[in-house]
């Protein structure tokens, strides 16, 4: 089965909604005097809440290839939730994808498994693609579990979905000790998880399914090491962080099958 590649750039807490304007400008004029092509990788971004706005404005405004996504989503479908945002409210907003438990989540604000399924499911539930994310810490992978670690957390987001549900989405490795460090896995590194993450939800539900799935790696992706972990079986695309606020450097990933590996 060929998946179509998926580079998604997330900003974190870095950009506001004026400079990822012109970040998203400079994006597309890069990606178009290149001829990329939209159709063989997929782009998208991911920008904080109070930016979305204005960057689906520009994006549909002006037609651009570019996908729109969100950074988090509630577990809640609506009420008196201060601070959150509803699933039903990024639809509106014409967002595609939504990242599902980011190690940063989960560190910062103590999203355990269970939440993180029930933002998966309400993301679904109203026809948004999560980006399921799963990574162990260095004291996990200094002990040679993390395999297991992922695994385990890729089998409790998807409980009790259907396969056709899973079929849809995206999972994204990203190694806590690689993200924002500078270290990044090395290639078979990122292939032993991916493939291991594929193998689970072939377990889990059936081959055709995790044939289906886009599986991505993320931590410290450059335009130095962004070839060969593509070259990767099993690695369909990546999640991006730092380098992604950066046009020259996210456009230059995106444009990764134009390097050696």
């Amino acid at each position: 089965m060929t998946r179509t590649p998926l580079i998604a750039g997330n900003w974190k807490m870095v950009l506001d909604h004026q400079q990822g304007t012109l970040l998203v400008q400079k994006l597309d004029w890069t990606l178009k005097d290149a001829k990329h092509d939209h159709a063989a990788v997929e782009v998208a971004v991911l920008p904080p809440f109070t930016s979305l706005r204005t960057v689906q404005t520009l994006i549909e405004g002006d037609k651009l290839p570019i996908a729109l996504g969100a950074q988090d989503v509630s577990a809640h479908e609506s009420g008196a939730h201060t601070g959150e945002v509803s699933a039903a409210m990024l639809t509106k907003l014409g967002v595609r994808y939504v990242a599902v438990g980011h190690s940063e989540r989960r560190q910062d604000h103590g999203e355990d498994d269970a939440l993180v399924r029930a933002k998966t499911a309400k993301a679904l539930e109203h026809g948004l693609v999560p980006i399921v994310c799963v990574g162990e810490p260095l004291e996990v992978r200094r002990a040679g579990e993390h395999v297991g670690h992922t695994v385990g957390q890729v089998t409790a987001a998807l409980e009790g979905l259907q396969a056709a549900q899973v079929a849809g989405l995206v999972l994204a490795y990203e190694p806590v000790w690689a993200i924002g460090t500078g270290e990044v896995a090395t290639p078979e590194d990122a292939q032993e998880v991916c493939e291991a993450l594929r193998a689970a939800v072939a377990g889990q539900f059936d081959a055709e399914t995790a044939a289906a799935v886009r599986v991505l790696y993320g931590g410290s992706v450059k335009p130095a090491n962004i070839a060969s972990i593509m070259a990767q079986p099993d690695v369909d695309g990546a999640l991006v962080g730092g380098a992604s606020t950066d046009a020259g450097d996210f456009a230059a990933i995106v444009r990764y099958r134009e390097h050696p590996s």
